[in-house]
């Protein structure tokens, strides 16, 4: 990351109080260990989540509380540092962004949670952001559009699921 911006640590009350959400709630046929696999794999995100260019582990295996993330967006344009504060190994994980290569943002915060339902499983993936104030009116008016490639990544996580990829 060239250029890095602090952003404010977050922990999981961040996802209710947040003044932006974006929530994504998706039933499908996909077995929840294999979702969960796809969503843990070391080509996570780059693999199914249209923008998404690099996603890099910066933690070895197991991964839990404390794992580390780097994620890249439009080849290198935009970079963001995660910090996992939430391990469930097969149901749910959280994380916040420690750092961003562009400003706009206070707290940015993501929730993933995996349930078993019957023929398959539930993905309820949260984004949560509260951005720096002059950035606001920007992100408001963008709110459309991030709903839309928010969803097309969860979508995409279940599709890739489906074929059964394993790390």
């Amino acid at each position: 990351m060239k250029r890095s911006y602090a952003l404010e640590q977050a922990d999981a009350a961040f996802f209710q109080s947040a003044p932006i959400t974006i929530v994504h709630a998706i039933e499908s046929d996909v077995d929840p260990e294999n979702l969960w696999c796809t969503l843990t794999a070391d080509d996570a995100l780059v693999s199914w989540a249209r923008g998404l260019t690099r996603a890099d582990w910066t933690s070895t295996r197991p991964f839990g509380v404390g794992s580390t993330r780097v994620v890249e967006a439009a080849g290198g344009v935009a970079s963001l540092k995660e910090r996992f504060f939430r391990w469930d190994e097969g149901t749910q994980m959280s994380f916040y962004v420690e750092a961003a290569s562009l400003p706009g943002f206070r707290k940015f915060a993501e929730d993933v949670l995996v349930q078993q339902i019957p023929g398959g499983s539930r993905l309820t993936w949260t984004f949560a952001v509260e951005p720096q104030r002059w950035f606001s009116p920007a992100l408001a008016l963008s709110r459309p559009v991030l709903h839309r490639v928010t969803k097309g990544w969860a979508q995409g996580a279940i599709d890739h699921a489906r074929q059964g990829v394993r790390r």
